[in-house]
This record gives structure tokens, sequence and C-alpha cells, in this order.
């Protein structure tokens, strides 16, 4: 057994590829906030693959800004930002890969003062995020600034307090800009990585809106020189569990104290809209296109909302992980009428994409058994995924004059889903609008289609009798019947 540290790369099973390049002469040129799972298998190996080709540049900083995230600080001190990436094909083929790009880590309830240095330092040209979908606090029906997180609320009453440190994601990149644009440094882009249609624009609004709250001309300033690129990411990462470390162990003789698992397919299209530069991410396989736009609805609306519809739908019926739901011709047939009857046509032309053979390789891709991703991590803070992946899709079908029966079939799944969690019983899944979702459901039978009622979440839908009743008829389908034989019947073609 050999613990992973950057003494050991050269001790370890020569079928796990190691860093190439010197880690000492690399520099920072992005920070991270929000290392998690994904961004680890994605944009951190997407700039290892920079470092190798020799630009040394481009190494990441990351930034914790959550309690959770003393996990990673420990994981990265103990092993010097190392960790191994497996990735595994549909076919169950693997590959073992160290990762080498993230070469500091900061904590920031440990030192806020360090994240505002290195957010201020020249050689900083790019800020990335991970924060999850609701972390930009931009309401989806409204499009306004509408934070609701703690972080991002105590920045808010504490602005212009001097020496407060900031303690939200809003918070330390608005002082970081305004630390640079004092010292006349060249602004850093700020580049959203999370799943969200129009990132780029949700990561304006939100920053220029928290900014204007307390600085005006800093808002300004904000609004004319920071670029704000959208892009579409894509890799199933699943949530790493000790069973990854266990068989990375077990099968390559590597001892990872934070390895993580993923699928082999990876995506990324990134907007070219940079204010200090970039690295030659097209060079590595990055598609940097001038529109992301078709990409990144296509993505949302396919995958991302094709995975809710898995979700919610795979719970009711009993399932637990992605991979059987998928296997399941049944279920198949339920996904294909969802996107080849509903989100396909709302999408346009995608450069370059058959749309078919796409939707073909999502259902290979949600298949494997290798990934085991689980429902439960499909459902977590559906109240802000829903309203993002498959709510426009609902509502430019309904602008079209479509039918949003499987929409309105998921929607509905999750509605009984909410409604056994308020009954105790199953557990629920986190959310951050648990406490409204519960008094929402609670108000169904009383007054159907209750939930579509809840305006955060779904605006002015509640009101579209078109999306109230297969609602309804939904719903009552899968509590009279149940939800595999409501899904049968959708898949042969009926009407829920």
């Amino acid at each position: 057994m050999t613990e992973l540290r950057p003494s050991t790369l050269a001790d370890l099973d020569p079928r796990v590829a190691v860093p190439s390049y010197d880690r000492a002469a690399v520099g920072v040129g992005v920070v991270h906030l929000g290392v998690g799972g994904f961004h680890r298998a994605h944009q951190a190996l997407y700039l290892d693959d920079v470092l190798a080709s020799g630009d040394l540049g481009w190494g990441v900083c990351g930034v914790g800004l959550l309690p959770g995230d003393a996990r990673v600080r420990d994981a990265v001190a103990a092993q010097d930002g190392l960790y191994t990436l497996v990735t595994t094909a549909p076919d169950g083929s693997e590959a073992v890969r160290v990762v080498g790009s993230l070469v500091r880590y900061l904590f920031a309830p440990d030192d806020p003062e360090a994240v505002l240095e290195v957010l201020a330092a020249p050689s900083t040209r790019i800020v990335s995020l991970t924060v999850t979908e609701g972390g930009y606090g931009v309401d989806d029906a409204t499009g306004a600034f509408d934070p609701q997180d703690a972080l991002t609320l105590a920045d808010l009453a504490g602005a212009g307090t001097p020496g407060l440190a900031p303690g939200s994601a809003l918070g330390f990149l608005a002082e970081g800009l305004r630390r640079r644009r004092a010292a006349g440094v060249v602004p850093f882009t700020v580049m959203s990585c999370d799943n969200i249609q129009g990132n780029g624009h949700v990561a304006r609004t939100a920053l220029t809106s928290f900014v204007r709250a307390s600085d005006p001309a800093l808002a300004d300033w904000i609004a004319a020189e920071v670029a704000f690129p959208s892009s579409m990411v894509d890799r199933i990462t699943p949530v790493p569990t000790p069973a990854v470390a266990a068989d990375l162990a077990e099968r390559r003789g590597v001892e990872d104290v934070w390895p993580v698992r993923s699928e082999s397919f990876r995506q990324w299209v990134l907007e070219d809209r940079f204010t200090a530069g970039r690295p030659d991410l097209a060079a590595v396989g990055v598609q940097v296109v001038e529109d992301v736009e078709p990409f990144e609805r296509m993505k949302l609306r396919l995958l991302n909302a094709g995975h809710q519809a898995v979700g919610h739908l795979g719970l009711l019926a009993g399932w637990t992980w992605v991979h059987d739901v998928c296997s399941d011709p049944t279920f198949r047939g339920v996904l294909r009428r969802y996107w080849e009857e509903e989100a396909v046509p709302t999408l346009g032309e995608v450069p370059g994409t058959d749309l078919g053979a796409y939707c073909d390789s999502l259902v290979a891709r949600f298949s494997s058994e290798a990934v085991r991703d689980t429902l439960d991590r499909q459902v977590v803070d559906a109240s802000d995924r829903i309203p993002k992946f498959l709510l426009p899709v609902v509502r430019d079908r309904l602008a079209a004059g479509g039918s949003v029966e499987v929409a309105a079939l998921v929607i509905a799944a999750w509605g009984v889903r909410l409604e056994r969690a308020a009954a105790g019983l199953e557990d629920a899944a986190p959310d951050r609008r648990h406490p409204a979702l519960l008094e929402a459901v609670a108000g169904e039978a009383a007054s159907p289609g209750a939930l579509l009622r809840l305006r955060p979440v779904f605006g002015d839908l509640g009101d579209e009798l078109r999306l109230v009743e297969p609602y309804l008829r939904a719903r009552a389908a899968l509590v009279d019947r149940g939800a595999r034989a409501v899904l049968a019947e959708v898949a042969a073609g009926a009407t829920p």
C-alpha cells in the first residue's frame, strides 16, 4: 500500500498516471470557490492537462467557504493537494490518474484575509465557481437578486463595516475586485461552472446587485470591466464515498484520503470572453465558442432534467440506483417520451450536434453500473433544480401550444414524495425551501394544485391550466395506481 504524497508518486502502480510537470514551478492563475467532487473531476482535470502541456501559470487555489469544507482543507494538507481520479466507461473499463493542478487551498473561515490577498493578486486571472444552482440568489421566476442563504445575507447586512471580513462567495468576489480596482489591477474573470442556463449572466446579475447595495460606483465598474463567460459543463460525478477509497486501495494499492470517481465522458463548452486572458483550453478539449446558449440549453433540458425524471420517478417506484432505473425498458420509454415529445422540440439547432445521438449517449451513460450514481443525489435541492432544468421546457412547450404530460408527471412524482415525507413515510431530500414545500403539499387535499402555486418555485405556472390539469391527473394516477403501473402506461404512449 502506498500513501499518496508528492514523494511517493514514483512508487505508485504503473497503471496510475501521475503529473508529468514540476508542481513546484506551478503558479496560481485560477482561484476556485467550492472545491467539490465535480470540480475535481472536471475543471481541475482540464487545467491539469494545461499544466502538462507546459503552461505552468494556471494552477488552482481552491477556496472553501462552508463549515463542511474543513474536511477538504485537511485532505489537501495531508496530500499537498494531490488526489486520484477514477473514471469508468459504460463498458466498465477504468482509468486511474493522479491530478496535481490544485496547488493551494484556503479555508476562508480560518483566514479570510489570505483569500482576499490571493483574489487581489495580479497573477490571479480567473475566479471560477461551483457553488450549486441555488448559490447565486437570483430568483428563477423574476430574474431578480433575492438571496436567501445566511452567508450572503450576513455580508449584505454588514456591508461597509470597517474591518468586517466577508463570508459568502459574492462577498469575497466583491472585496477582491474592490481591491484590484483600487490598486489599478486588471479585474479577474468570474467564470461560473454551475448548472444554470446563462450562468454567466446569472453570476453577473448576482454580483453587481450584491455590490450595488453598498457601493454603486464599484458595481458600475464591475458591470463595465469584468467578464462573466457562460459555460456548459458535463460529467456525471457521484458524491465520493468510502467505497471509492477502499476500491482504489484494493485494486491499485493507492491510499488516498479523498479520491473521486466519475464517468469517462466529459464536456466543457465555454464562451470566449475573458478579462485578463486564459489558458489554451481548446488545446485540451474544451469547446471554446462565441455562443454557449444552444449547448447549455441542450444539456440542462436533456441531461439535467432527465436526471430529475430519473430521480423523482425512480425513487417513487422503489429504485435506488440511476443505472437500475435506466436499464429498465419501461422507464427508458418514459425518458424517451420526455426527450422526443417535449424537450427536443424546444431546443432548436445545436451546432455540430445530432440530438438523437446525444439522447442515445445519455441512455448509455445513465445505464452505466460502474458509475454507481444514486437517485438520492439527483433530487437534492429540487426546488432549485426543477425551475432551472424542467420548467423552461414547460414554459416553451406551453408557449408553442404543446403538451407537457411527462414533465407534469415528474413534478407530480416530486409532489407525492413530498407528501410522503410530510407524513413521515420517507426521508425528505435536502432542500433550502423544505418548510415551504411541506406547507404547500399539505394543502393538496383541500386545494388541488397547491404545490404549483408556490411562486418562488413555479412563478405564474400555477395559474396555467395546461400544466395544472395534467399535474392533477398524474398525481391522482400515481396515488391510485402506483408509480410502476403509471410508468408502464406512459411508456406505452398513454396519458397519465
